[in-house]
């Protein structure tokens, strides 16, 4: 077997310093890398999901194991969205000539300012090939019903990041019913303190882990049977 060592490509290259820039919480360097990322051609879904993310992801597994506290997700993800400032007008235009497979509505739920999680799973979900529209953080329950009527939303969901917000999604559960148009799309949640009982419990449709899981869980929904899980 040969075991030398090949050098690695120009795109390899960059998606390493993509990850070790989130990894040292440098939002200078994220956005410098994203830079060069966009000046070679590479695809910003490219660099996100195998630069950015990635390192995310990491850093999330150090956070559960005690490696890592908050304030460390909380610069690595500002790092993150530094570098996707940088990165989103080229997604937009990509996006564009995307015909996109289902449209969802993501917000984090009322009384809640995290936004981290979110705004991964929102990410991940355009680069996936879904019309995403972003209601921020803090959303007031009526938002996401109205929002999902206005565009006629297939999926609607919500992020909790406290045990006390959590239970405000059992209101849009309740809400959309009132609304007439439950039956009409899946709800998706998830978040630190939601589990899939809770999700069960509620009678949300898909209960989402991570970023991950929630675009594998949206994909089982509207994919090609064929379509490979991330």
């Amino acid at each position: 077997m040969d075991t030398r060592e090949f050098p690695m490509t120009r795109k390899q290259e960059i998606i390493v310093r993509a990850k070790k820039a989130i990894m040292e919480f440098d939002d200078k360097a994220a956005k410098e890398v994203a830079k060069e990322a966009l000046a070679a051609g590479i695809s910003p879904a490219d660099i996100i999901h195998d630069g950015y993310t990635e390192a995310m992801n990491e850093i999330g597994a150090q956070f559960e194991a005690g490696k890592l506290y908050l304030p460390h997700v909380i610069a690595a993800a500002d790092a993150m969205q530094a570098a996707i400032d940088i990165l989103t007008p080229e997604l937009h235009r990509t996006l564009a000539r995307t015909k996109f497979k289902a449209t969802i509505v993501i917000g984090t739920i009322e009384g809640d300012i995290h936004s981290i999680g979110k705004d991964i799973v929102a990410t991940m979900l355009r680069i996936a090939g879904y019309n995403v529209v972003d209601l921020g953080r803090d959303v007031p329950i009526e938002s996401y019903v109205e929002k999902a009527k206005e565009i006629k939303a297939d999926v609607v969901a919500s992020s909790a990041l406290m045990s006390i917000t959590m239970i405000n999604q059992i209101q849009i559960e309740t809400q959309l019913k009132e609304a007439g148009i439950r039956s009409s799309l899946k709800t998706m949640v998830g978040g630190a303190p939601v589990t899939p009982e809770w999700a069960k419990n509620i009678g949300a449709d898909i209960y989402a882990e991570n970023a991950g899981d929630a675009v594998n869980k949206i994909k089982a929904l509207f994919r090609d049977k064929n379509e490979p899980d991330l």
